[in-house]
């Protein structure tokens, strides 16, 4: 028995062979335990608690692969045998390899963890963030795995990546030439879901331009017009223009002028601000700021109020708008004060005639 465990094969004994087995059994069972008892309880600490970090670090714990911990397994069993420098060399590759992959799992699943965070907290406000978002995550992946593959192919002895490195530059700069105007779409797509200037459902204006945003897409955002034509913006220019956003709009103010007759008795005009003001203070929902005379014009004498509607609605400030000018409208007809129009005094002198 002991010269069969004395047969050599591959510069160690069978004897040799058989405990590093046996050392990469022990030590497979080890890690394999260890991951799953650390599994376990990151994940009971984390029913626990509100937070959703503690969720990652237990869903990280669990996406590490068995055929990663047998590979250390393996390498730490070899320490016991007699290998070849040659075979060393690539054991160490694969080694390395696996590393990188495994560190390119873990990558991964902190992407989907922040993809699934944002979904959650947008899908609700703006359903077509979805796609955008979705597609941010694919372009994170595929960076990710070529940077993976790239640091493999490093890895391994006489390959040289400079090359591939240089090629990979030269592709990528001829296809951002030719889609020049789509990806500067596609990465506005995603700096509008991710810093949300604005939303589906939101009232915007755009130069000249207002509506409701309708849809926000890979390429264009499109809003409907308040005339009901559907207005089609591209990403890009979108988001270099400047945009007044409604949304957040929790009141209004409103500055308006108004001008009497030269005419109007000096007792009257001491009155007409307490008059806009009372016009003013009996609508709902709104708070009064000031009512001045606010200087002489050409043919009137003109007073300026400021008040605050406090809603957000266009169709509320309109009729609140419309309320206070009927009142004081009433207001002067019953003081008998006249409102005043352009108007033009001409002055005619006769020049005496010499007898």
């Amino acid at each position: 028995m002991t010269d069969f465990l004395n047969t050599t094969f591959l510069d160690n004994s069978l004897q040799q062979w058989l405990t590093a087995l046996a050392i990469l059994v022990a030590v497979f069972i080890v890690l394999r335990l260890l991951v799953r008892f650390a599994s376990n309880r990151l994940h009971r600490w984390a029913e626990r608690t509100q937070s959703e970090y503690d969720d990652l670090i237990s869903n990280l714990v669990r996406s590490t692969t068995s055929w990663f911990l047998l590979l250390v397994s393996a390498y730490l069993a070899s320490f016991y045998l007699t290998i070849p420098a040659e075979i060393q060399i690539w054991f160490r590759v694969v080694l390395i390899s696996a590393v990188f992959l495994q560190a390119g799992l873990w990558a991964s699943q902190f992407i989907d963890f922040w993809l699934v965070r944002l979904l959650r907290d947008r899908i609700s406000e703006d359903a077509d963030s979805k796609t955008v978002l979705r597609m941010a995550g694919w372009m994170a992946r595929v960076v990710l795995w070529t940077l993976v593959l790239l640091l493999i192919l490093d890895n391994i002895p006489g390959v040289s990546i400079t090359g591939l490195i240089a090629s990979l530059g030269v592709a990528g700069i001829a296809v951002g030439l030719a889609l020049q105007n789509v990806l500067g779409d596609l990465f506005a797509a995603m700096s509008i879901v991710l810093d949300r200037p604005f939303a589906v459902g939101d009232y915007i204006v755009v130069g000249d331009l207002m509506g409701v945003v309708e849809n926000i897409g890979l390429k264009s955002t499109r809003v409907r017009s308040l005339w009901g034509e559907l207005l089609v913006f591209s990403n890009s220019d979108l988001l270099s223009s400047r945009i007044r956003n409604y949304k957040t709009l929790f009141e209004r103010r409103i500055a308006s002028r108004l001008g009497v007759t030269y005419q109007t008795p000096r007792a009257k005009l001491e009155r007409i601000p307490g008059m806009i003001k009372a016009a003013i203070e009996a609508q709902s929902p709104v708070r009064f700021d000031r009512a001045h005379l606010a200087g002489f014009g050409d043919s009137s004498i003109d007073f300026e109020y400021v008040y605050f509607v406090l809603a957000p609605e266009f169709a509320t400030h309109m009729d609140i708008q419309q309320a206070i000018n009927l009142a004081i409208h009433k207001a002067f007809e019953d003081e008998g004060i006249e409102f005043a129009y352009p108007t033009r005094t001409v002055f005619l002198a006769r020049e005496g005639m010499a007898s």
